[in-house]
């Protein structure tokens, strides 16, 4: 058994950035030398598969855990849970430059949500690399939290389920070689495994109210059930890249897209850099189209690429017409239903 530590992960960025690159190399560097700390590096969340050693990795860590990524927080803590890496909420202090450190935080608002299912007792904390380009703001916050969450933790061996290859385990078994000592930049050839750049939908259990208008609306098989008949991503290759259309026709924004250039679907919170954000208007388009226009046409586009034909507002909107009748379903809809499921 070793001594009480907290697991710190770095998950690098999708380009190779080098200011991006220097500052994941410094991290590093600093947090091998703390005592107090285990770190190690993985790809990009986002590309990861479920099966990915990284994400393996993550699974196997038992207690609390500190995740840096590239990522809004929410999009980072929601990519992990369907992942199985799963906590409660770590409180992170930190900030953004542009935030006024005076101002009194607003209240934020009751979340209605279905909530994440088996969520063990131990703490995520997931850390946004955006915010600060000085390293040190992020080892002062690694090390509160440490001070703060001491955990026991055992031998990685111990905990990896499965049975990855030992050259895919070395850079996390021997964390002094987690980066060259010669260079900011990370080779490609030294990650356990190689991923791709992905797109597809992650779902914030704290806002999905189950409501299943994202499985209407989409068309190319995304979405799925599971056991207990809660809304989940399914078939996440199959969705369209760089369609983001799901997430516009969600009542709760509960639907996010961690790569979107705007930071509403990419998983900002209610405030970016110190901006009030209107989320209906950043749901929406410049050119004052509404959230569901923009949907319906980012849909068409999509339909019209895989040689199908566009189908407009006709399909898979049922629950926003509020001059329809709310009335018990019937055949008709069942087979309304399975017309829309059909691959035309």
């Amino acid at each position: 058994m070793a001594g009480k530590k907290i697991t710190v992960v770095i998950s690098q960025g999708q380009s190779k950035n080098p200011v991006k690159r220097e500052l994941e190399e410094t991290l590093a560097t600093e947090l091998i030398m703390d005592d107090q700390i285990d770190v190690s590096l993985v790809p990009h969340l986002y590309d990861m598969s479920h099966d990915h050693t990284g994400m393996m990795f993550l699974r196997s860590v038992p207690g609390d855990v500190i995740v840096m990524s590239w990522l809004y927080p929410r999009a980072a803590r929601w990519t992990l849970d369907r992942a199985g890496v799963k906590g409660l909420e770590g409180l992170s202090l930190l900030k953004s430059e542009d935030e006024d450190d005076e101002e009194e935080p607003e209240e934020q608002p009751e979340l209605n949500g279905i909530g994440a299912l088996e969520v063990p007792q131990r703490k995520l904390y997931c850390l946004d690399l955006q915010i600060s380009p000085d390293a040190k703001v992020y080892l002062d916050e690694i090390r509160r939290i440490a001070n703060e969450n001491s955990v026991q933790t055992v031998d990685l061996m111990d905990w990896i389920q499965g049975n990855p290859k030992q050259e895919q385990l070395q850079r996390y078994l021997e964390p002094q070689n987690l980066l060259p000592s010669n260079s900011a930049a990370v080779a490609e050839e030294q990650l356990p495994e190689k991923t791709k750049r992905r797109w597809y939908p992650v779902i914030d259990y704290e806002r999905c109210t189950n409501c299943m208008e994202c499985i209407d609306f989409c068309l190319f098989g995304v979405y799925g059930v599971d056991t207990l008949d809660r809304i989940l991503v399914e078939e996440q290759d199959n969705c369209k890249k760089g369609c983001p259309a799901c997430s516009r026709v969600c009542p709760e924004n509960a639907i996010v897209f961690p790569q979107h250039k705007s930071p509403a679907i990419a998983g900002a919170e209610g405030e970016v850099a110190g901006l009030k954000i209107d989320l209906s208007k950043l749901f929406g388009g410049d050119e004052g189209e509404s959230p569901l226009d923009m949907a319906i046409a980012e849909r068409d586009k999509e339909l019209v690429a895989d040689g199908r034909e566009a189908v407009g507002a006709a399909v898979g909107l049922e629950k926003r017409q509020a001059h329809a009748k709310d009335q018990p379903r019937d055949e008709l809809d069942d087979l309304m239903d399975g017309l829309d499921a059909m691959d035309f």
